[in-house]
């Protein structure tokens, strides 16, 4: 009878999912090159990772801060960079206004189950491959993309190739670049309530990321 009841609150609710974004292609790590040209050094004011995670009764948006990071450029085609990213600063962006459930979801995020930040501070993010954008026959979420990047992202020292569709944009000065995409979070190994038995307390394992990056030289 509960199942039943669950189900009819989800058809009636419209259960969470992961938002409409590509699906990330992971495989694993690859060699990393260092960047040729031009070095341009990430706008740690202006460049961060948000993240949107969904269970059957709703969804939670956040933020990471990035540390520091450099992309390099050589004629005017990114060839390499990597930034690290401060999973301690997490936050969440959609409970300001009750401050107890804010701390509650940061904390539970923050501890072992999660990102276990106590003794995984950083993560890290490694350009393994860009190369222009091109269509494959599937319908691609992210408008204007110009790109397709591919990485190394390291997660509590689990470390996965992962390629996604980006945009691009190189001015004289400047590079910005931004990326939405779903991607598995029990395989870094983060699988605290992934398994859909658990019904009202489960949370989905697809989550939603998006890079938004300026660098300057």
């Amino acid at each position: 009878m509960r199942y039943i009841l669950l189900i009819m609150g989800c058809l009636a609710a419209a259960c969470q999912q992961a938002p409409k974004a590509d699906k990330a292609k992971i495989s694993d790590a690859q060699s990393v090159q260092e960047g040729e040209g031009t070095p341009y050094h990430l706008d740690t004011t202006k460049s961060y990772v948000q993240w949107i995670g969904t269970k059957p009764t709703g969804q939670h948006t956040g933020r990471f801060k990035i540390t520091s990071g450099t992309l390099y450029v050589k004629d005017s085609a990114v060839t390499g960079g990597q930034f690290i990213i401060n999973v301690a600063s997490l936050e969440d962006l959609d409970l300001r206004a009750d401050t107890a459930m804010r701390y509650k979801l940061e904390t539970e995020l923050k501890g072992p189950m999660f990102f276990n930040v106590k003794e995984f501070p950083e993560a890290a993010f490694a350009v393994t491959s860009v190369q222009p954008f091109m269509p494959d026959g599937h319908e691609v979420q992210l408008k204007d993309a110009t790109h397709t990047i591919q990485g190394n992202l390291t997660i509590k020292q689990i470390t996965k190739n992962i390629t996604f569709p980006a945009k691009i944009v190189l001015l004289k000065n400047k590079i910005t670049a931004t990326a939405n995409f779903n991607m598995d979070r029990t395989l870094w190994g983060m699988t605290y309530r992934a398994d859909k038995s658990l019904q009202d307390k489960l949370i989905n394992s697809m989550v939603n990321i998006q890079f938004i990056i300026t660098a300057t030289r």
